[in-house]
């Protein structure tokens, strides 16, 4: 697949810069496609186009904005497995993980869809006050490379529905998919300069953070990422929001159901081999089931199947591209070198599989809390195993790194399970692994980031907020 050409302003242009870039299947090093790279000029073009919208598209209706996402919505629905299945070449996402992604994807636009039918633009807290709820502006999209379908979306949906105008760039890491999801959203009648795709490296990034036409970045990525975006931004003064890093943890208490939480902690952690901003890669445990919760950890480890992410049969693929295979080698390497106990796994390819960006699931325990590997993010297959005294220490090792996206707690008690989560530092915390919503917010504190997604606080993300204060007795006399 060739992406060559960019979506801007309704239309499909040749890009200024000339740089280009080749995607490599990371299971077998195979070309997937090439794309262009752009400069400053294109992130001018693409918001030049955005700002032209705005006007027009900010005044819309509900009606109006409706009618938009729902076939907004059909056009991705018909490319779903296509998207799924350039999914599984371009990052190397399993297909069971690509499908979910398409389902996710599809939840965007109805949680949207729905929370927008009923929301209530404006209220009057009191008789002289009208609050009214209006769109930020032009929004620069900047989305990760681990989950670069439902990146866009769970930023551009709301956006638009919202009344916002938006610009994506996607990670140079994985653009293609991109590019797919523009075409569908060309087929599906959007107004032109609502939605905006281009690609490019850093550069790119950093001419629409600095951009004094776009009035919001919203970013996902590294913490060095973000802070680097921040920083471009902040002479304009415009909103930034950020989904970083994490380094979740994840609290068994001595009542959990121990055979059945440590296998699914393992799996969680492993999901697209680790590369989950909230993956809990911290499993804390009671120091007197050390061994136990070890030996448990271990067996779901060595038995999860590793291998080719078109093979229905497994369970955890390769990392994503070069660059983030070679730092979760060289964290695995560090901690070993730590005298951190390895407990299976390590830093070798899983043989067989040389021609891949594989590692197999890795295991250190017991990890003290302040080590780097308890403390940075790999984001790669890494679980550190973290024994606890008591629930007080259990909740000092959680919130004792700089993250804070995600927590995870498990106990046969919800009502004590709840009375820990309320302790914890983190955004978002899963309580007894419960099924997925769109309907609770995501985001972090600390170093994760700021600002929400999903659900009403992930609309509202992209609105100001106006006062109208007039005396409802009439004309001042």
């Amino acid at each position: 697949m060739q992406a060559d050409s960019f979506f801007i302003g309704g239309e499909w242009v040749a890009p200024f810069g000339r740089e280009r870039v080749e995607l490599h299947n990371p299971a077998d090093g195979a070309l997937v496609g090439t794309a262009a790279l752009g400069d400053a000029r294109d992130a001018d073009r693409a918001v030049q186009a955005a700002a032209a919208a705005f006007p027009a598209w900010s005044a819309s209706s509900v009606a109006q904005r409706l009618e938009l996402l729902a076939r907004m919505r059909a056009g991705f629905a018909a490319i779903a497995d296509d998207l799924a299945a350039h999914l599984v070449r371009e990052i190397g996402l399993t297909s069971a993980l690509a499908r979910g992604q398409s389902m996710l994807c599809l939840a965007h636009f109805d949680e949207n869809m729905a929370i927008l039918r009923d929301y209530t633009f404006t209220t009057r807290p009191d008789p002289m006050v009208e609050i009214i709820r209006e769109p930020v502006g032009v929004v620069a999209a900047l989305t990760s490379w681990n989950a670069p379908v439902s990146q866009i979306l769970c930023k551009a949906v709301p956006a638009i529905a919202a009344g916002c105008t938006v610009v994506v760039k996607p990670s140079e890491r994985a653009p293609l998919c991109g590019a797919l999801l523009a075409e569908a959203m060309e087929r599906a009648g959007i107004p032109p300069g609502v939605f905006n795709l281009l690609n490019g490296g850093a550069d790119c990034g950093r001419a629409l953070a600095e951009h004094p036409m776009v009035d919001m970045i919203s970013f996902t990525g590294s913490v060095a990422g973000g802070a680097a975006v921040a920083a471009s931004a902040a002479p304009t003064i415009k909103r930034v929001h950020q989904e970083l890093g994490g380094k979740s943890a994840n609290i068994l208490l001595d009542d959990a159901d121990f055979p059945g939480a440590v296998r699914a902690a393992v799996h969680a952690c492993m999901m697209n081999a680790g590369q989950v901003c909230a993956a809990p890669t911290r499993l804390l445990v009671p120091q007197a089931r050390f061994a136990e919760v070890a030996e448990l950890a271990v067996a779901a480890a060595q038995a999860m199947v590793v291998g080719a992410p078109d093979d229905p049969a497994t369970q955890m693929g390769p990392l994503a591209n070069r660059m983030q295979f070679d730092r979760a080698r060289a964290m695995i390497r560090a901690a070993i070198a730590d005298g951190i106990p390895l407990l299976t796994g390590g830093p070798d390819v899983p043989p067989g599989l040389e021609a891949g960006l594989f590692l197999r699931p890795t295991i250190f325990g017991p990890v003290p809390p302040d080590a780097r590997i308890a403390q940075e993010e790999v984001f790669g297959p890494v679980l550190a195993i973290i024994p606890y005294t008591d629930e007080a220490e259990a909740v000092r090792i959680a919130n004792g790194t700089p993250f804070g996206l995600a927590a995870y707690v498990e106990s046969a008690d919800p009502a004590r399970a709840r009375a820990i989560a309320r302790q914890l530092r983190a955004g978002y915390v899963r309580v007894n692994s419960p099924g997925w919503t769109m309907a609770a917010p995501f985001g972090g504190y600390r170093q994760s980031g700021n600002g929400r997604q999903y659900g009403v606080w992930g609309l509202e993300e992209f609105m100001e907020i106006k006062a109208i204060v007039a005396d409802p007795g009439g004309e001042h006399q």
